[in-house]
């Protein structure tokens, strides 16, 4: 049998007719499904502790979720989105719900409340409690990506509070009215950074790779074998697990998690494979597999974005 070998051009035009381009999240599992993975990686893992705040942090914010109201842009304003080739959402000019500060009091809340939280999280969500309205300039610095401003003991909170007001929005999107975005690798629904790729194995997603919005949860298809960051292919990409490394996204062993590094501009992000283990959850996986992310570091690559749960001062973007 005689097969037919696609062109990345082609490959693209393809998977444009064909291949389901945007799926939302599931607003009653988006959350709850993280922090119940959260729980099981750290039954294994060095940083269990790291692992279990997360998870108290996940809990709060699916019941945050819950009732939290999200007003969508109307007909005239997507369609301005659309046409301009612009994020409907964007984290940076959507404007927020006031309830945000709800759901951030909420979950300082749950956190201040549970048993053997060090003494030093209760003065950190005491003093998020007392900012008051100023929070919202670390909100604005949060989602602008601007490092200096950012208040780095304060911000696993803050973002959680605002992953809560923009899964609130994307889950109200039908998936099949969002339009992609002319930069590949930011979310066609609010304009922000990955934290991860996913490999699907649930038709009909199965075998295409999917970045998953650290903000929105979100998630977009893209082609494999590409750097989700400058769209580098070929030979700049190369990829590694604990296990070793190699080209082609089928290196590195049977890892489930992987980094998929460019030569181009000198990023990684990871790639989690559902094949290899259904369980695997972006963020939470991202945040467990930090061992990955110090072999990296020590090959010379740096993160192309970080994990919404533990922000740095080094933050590409």
């Amino acid at each position: 049998m005689v097969q037919r070998i696609l062109e990345r051009g082609q490959i693209e035009t393809l998977a444009s007719h064909s291949i389901p381009r945007v799926r939302v999240p599931d607003r009653a599992q988006v959350f709850a499904r993280r922090a119940q993975r959260l729980r099981a990686l750290a039954a294994s893992s060095p940083i269990a502790d790291y692992l279990r705040f997360c998870a108290i942090v996940a809990d709060a914010q699916h019941a945050a979720l819950a009732g939290f109201p999200a007003a969508l842009p109307d007909a005239a304003q997507l369609a301005f989105a659309h046409e301009h080739h612009m994020p409907p959402i964007a984290a940076t000019a959507w404007p927020r719900e006031p309830q945000w500060r709800d759901a951030l009091s909420s979950i300082c809340a749950a956190v201040a409340t549970q048993p053997g939280i060090p003494a030093e999280a209760v003065r950190i969500v005491e003093r998020i409690a007392a900012a008051g309205a100023a929070i919202e300039a670390q909100a604005d610095a949060l989602l602008g990506r601007r490092d200096l401003a950012v208040d780095t003991a304060a911000a696993t909170f803050v973002m959680a509070a605002l992953q809560v007001n923009w899964a609130a929005l994307s889950s109200r999107f039908d998936a099949d009215e969002v339009e992609p975005l002319d930069v590949p690798g930011v979310c066609p629904l609010c304009g922000s950074l990955p934290v991860a790729s996913i490999v699907a194995t649930r038709a009909p997603y199965q075998g295409h790779r999917y970045l998953h919005c650290g903000l929105c949860a979100c998630e977009w298809h893209m082609v494999r074998v590409q750097c989700s960051q400058c769209g580098a292919d070929g030979k700049d990409i190369v990829y590694h697990s604990l296990l070793g490394a190699g080209d082609g996204d089928e290196a590195a062993g049977d890892a489930p998690v992987r980094a998929e590094s460019c030569a181009k501009c000198g990023t990684y992000r990871k790639v989690l494979y559902h094949e290899k283990d259904p369980q695997l959850e972006a963020v939470a996986d991202d945040l467990a597999s930090v061992a990955l992310d110090v072999l990296l570091a020590g090959e010379g690559y740096a993160r192309a974005s970080g994990n919404p749960l533990l922000w740095t001062a080094t933050e590409q973007g």
